[in-house]
Order: structure tokens, then C-alpha cells, then sequence
């Protein structure tokens, strides 16, 4: 679906692919700073990790005990759920058992549908997170048509909703996160834009330029979604909108309901990992679904090679690609890689001082002594890179080798074994690179 032109705002001269400072080199995107209590957000400023409590927020010694556990693994912000008054009310009490036992980091109060509770909370903490997918609007799975005047009038009935927040936030001083979510975009946004990275950006920036209009700008904003791959593009696509507006809000990032364990964590990873490389990322939360505490450990992880991380001078050249959709790039076909084939995934054996059956359990490859048989678990690899070592021993089925050439070249069998070649290595063998 085609964003429409009408009433879009003026853009600036920003190219259409354009959405960090630099594709070849780090460098952090410059945002502006956002005041969230006693710390800071964005500008110079660490990448900061924060977590979310799971308990019950009106059991206020429980979400207090849970607080104090995530501050002390070395979270910077807690959110709070608050989906009422009750809960907003509540907040209250937990920021002063917090306070009175030393802990002045900055909480966050979790806001889905009701405004009211918005409101309140913001005169109690340091900051509101409000989800624009279902903050004015409710979600009934329709499917509705807009002309652009029938849609503007929605965007008015969306300020008179969201304004009260707005003009509190500014009298207390307290920040703001714009989250959407990928899975609770509303029916006018899905009726619009459709389920797209591009209808998640627009959620986000209509609430923006409602704060904007009204001079407000203690935001920072966020793109979840639990496909990684969604969640990048519409992160992107953000970045590129902001720029196209003379924007620079701090970004939130995070994959929702990644998971535990290795699975959670590596989703994580590639999703927030991808982004923080472009540059991109003032605040992290990794979302797994094991006690809030674990989440700290792994975020910092994540962000900590960032702390000094400095780029190389890299001139940047035009390219011909499209950051906010999936393209495969188009290859040659060399064995079973490239073109069509799955990516292959191979193992490295090359720093073993002598590799044995026993050194391809790792692999996924588990030898029976007692049947003569080779047992293969589904996260078996293709390949395994064993650099200058031999394999004295006949190899699975379903696995091949990689090794260096002069070792390749001493090999009796070389069924399902290939050299890995220097680009010297191979000019003086073949004499061209065709």
C-alpha cells in the first residue's frame, strides 16, 4: 500500500534509502538527549539497558523485591505494567519503598488502552510508555476505507485523546516512549498501510507530531516486533522518516517475546545486534521469557563492545539497495551455496590439534561405536573448516570438509573435501578469476 500524499509534511533533500550516517563504517546516530529522571537518554550518552518486571504490580513488595533484583544485575530503567488507575495509583507506592531503600533509578509505567492511567502514572514516575496501536483506537480486526478528510478527522479525534498526556508530561518533566508493536496495529493503521514495517512507522509518527505541534520532545521511540527481520525494517524506515522531518528522537530497541535460552537469546541478538552495528540504539531491553533479572547480562553484552567502538574513515558510495525490504542478493552457483540454496553452515575444527569422530559431536554429528553408525541431531552443520588437519577416519553422509590447500592436495580421498584457497593461491592455480 502507497502512503498518501496528502497532508504529508514537508520533506527534507534526505535520500529514500538513507537511514544511519554511514553504511560502511560505525558511527553512531547522533539523537538528541531525553531527561528520564536521574539519567540521560540518546546524545553522548551509554547505550542503557533496562528490563520489566513480571509480577503483579498492585503486590507492591513483590514488584519491589523484583525491582531491586533487575537494578542490582545492572538495569537502568524498570517498567512497570500499569493497565489501570489502580495500577498507575500503585506506582506511587512502589517508587517510595524504592526511594527509602536507596534505589533512585527511573521507572517507567506500561500503558495499553487507558489513557486515564496515563495520566495519572505520569505524575508519579519518570517516564510513560504509551503503545499507539491501541492507546485511542480498539482493535475489532475491520477492515475500514478512509478518504484523506474521513482520515485526518481520526488524526484530530487521536490529538483530543492524547493531548491531556502530552501537556502533563510537560508540566511534570516526564519522558515519554512511543512504542509500537508490530502485533496491535490498529484497524485504521492496518486499513491504511496494511500489516507493514510502513504502517508501524506511521503509527509512531502520528503521535509525534502531535508532540511535536505542541513542542514536546522528551520521546523516545521504539519498533518491536518478534520477527527480527520485520523489526530491523521498521526500525530503518523510521530513522529514514525522522531524518526526511529533521528528527533525531532516541530509539528503544528490542525483539518482543523472543523466548529463553539460547533460541531467545540469539533472536535478540540478530534483531538488536543488526541495528546497534548501524549505528542506531540509545536504550536496549532484551525481551526472554525467564525472570527479568536474566535479561540484564544479555542486553549489556550486547551493547558493552559499543562503550568505545570507533569507526573507520570509509567514504561512502551510492548502492543499489533497498534497506527496508528483503531482497536476496543474487549469486553463482559453486556446490551447494549461492543462487537458490540455503545458506550452508559450517563448523570450525581448524584450531583442534587432532580432530576424531568424538570432535563432530559438537557438529551434530555423534558416532555409535556399537551399531557403526553415525547419528546426525537436526542442528547438524554442512561443513567443517579443518584448516591443516587431516580427517583419518571416513566422514558422515552428509557432511563435507574444508581445507586448506596444501593440506587438500595431500588428502587419498577427496570425496566431499574441497580446498579453501587464498586469493593468491588461486590466480597462481587457474590464472584468472572466471
Amino acid at each position: 500500500m502507497l502512503k498518501p500524499e496528502t497532508n504529508a509534511p514537508t520533506m527534507s533533500s534526505v535520500p529514500e534509502s538513507k537511514y544511519c550516517s554511514n553504511l560502511f563504517s560505525y558511527e553512531r546516530f547522533r539523537t538528541r538527549e531525553v531527561r528520564v529522571g536521574s539519567i540521560a537518554i540518546g546524545g553522548n550518552h551509554p547505550i542503557r539497558v533496562q528490563s520489566m518486571t513480571t509480577t503483579d504490580t498492585m503486590g507492591t513488595e513483590k514488584t519491589v523485591a523484583q525491582s531491586v533484583r533487575m537494578i542490582e544485575a545492572g538495569c537502568e530503567l524498570v517498567r512497570i505494567t500499569a493497565p489501570s488507575k489502580k495500577e498507575a495509583a500503585n506506582l506511587a507506592d512502589i517508587k517510595s519503598r524504592l526511594n527509602e531503600m536507596g534505589y533512585d533509578v527511573p521507572l517507567v509505567a506500561d500503558i495499553h488502552f487507558t489513557p486515564n492511567a496515563a495520566e495519572l502514572a505520569a505524575r508519579i514516575v519518570e517516564k510513560v510508555r504509551v503503545n499507539p496501536g491501541n492507546y485511542a483506537d480498539k482493535k475489532k480486526f475491520e477492515s475500514l476505507e478512509y478518504s484523506d478528510d474521513s482520515y485526518q478527522i481520526e488524526i484530530n479525534r487521536i490529538r483530543e485523546r492524547f493531548a491531556p498526556l502530552v501537556t502533563i508530561c510537560k508540566e511534570e518533566g516526564t519522558a515519554m516512549r512511543i512504542g509500537t508493536n508490530h502485533g496491535s496495529l490498529s484497524d485504521r493503521i492496518m486499513s491504511r498501510y496494511g500489516d507493514t514495517p510502513l504502517g508501524m512507522v506511521e503509527s509512531a509518527m502520528e503521535f509525534l507530531r502531535i508532540c511535536r505541534e505542541m513542542d514536546y520532545h522528551d520521546i523516545v521511540l521504539s519498533m518491536k516486533a518478534s520477527n527480527p527481520q520485520v523489526m530491523v525494517q521498521a526500525y530503518r524506515l523510521l530513522v529514514n522518516h525522522m531524518m526526511k522531518e529533521d528528527m533525531n528522537y532516541p530509539l528503544h530497541l528490542g525483539v518482543t517475546e523472543a523466548g529463553d535460552g539460547e533460541d531467545g537469546r540469539i533472536k535478540s541478538a540478530v534483531g538488536i545486534g543488526l541495528l546497534l552495528e548501524d549505528g542506531l540504539g540509545d536504550t536496549v531491553r532484551v525481551s526472554l521469557t525467564e525472570e527479568p533479572e536474566a535479561e540484564i547480562p544479555v542486553a549489556q553484552k550486547l551493547v558493552n563492545r559499543y562503550a568505545n567502538r570507533q569507526g573507520n574513515p570509509i567514504e561512502e558510495v551510492p548502492v543499489a539497495i533497498d534497506p527496508f525490504s528483503y531482497t536476496r542478493r543474487k549469486t553463482r552457483v559453486i556446490l551447494d551455496f549461492g543462487e537458490r540454496n540455503v545458506p550452508r553452515v559450517i563448523h570450525d575444527l581448524s584450531h583442534r590439534e587432532r580432530i576424531t569422530p568424538a570432535s563432530l559431536f559438537p557438529c551434530g554429528y555423534n558416532y555409535s561405536v556399537q551399531v557403526d553408525k553415525w547419528n546426525i541431531a537436526d542442528n547438524a552443520c554442512d561443513y567443517v573448516y579443518a584448516g591443516s588437519n587431516p580427517l583419518e577416519f571416513e566422514i558422515p553422509g552428509t557432511l563435507s570438509v574444508l581445507h586448506d590447500l596444501e593440506t587438500w592436495q595431500l588428502e587419498k580421498s577427496r570425496d566431499r573435501r574441497f580446498p579453501v584457497m587464498t586469493f593468491g593461491e588461486w590466480i597462481q592455480h587457474h590464472g584468472s578469476i572466471d
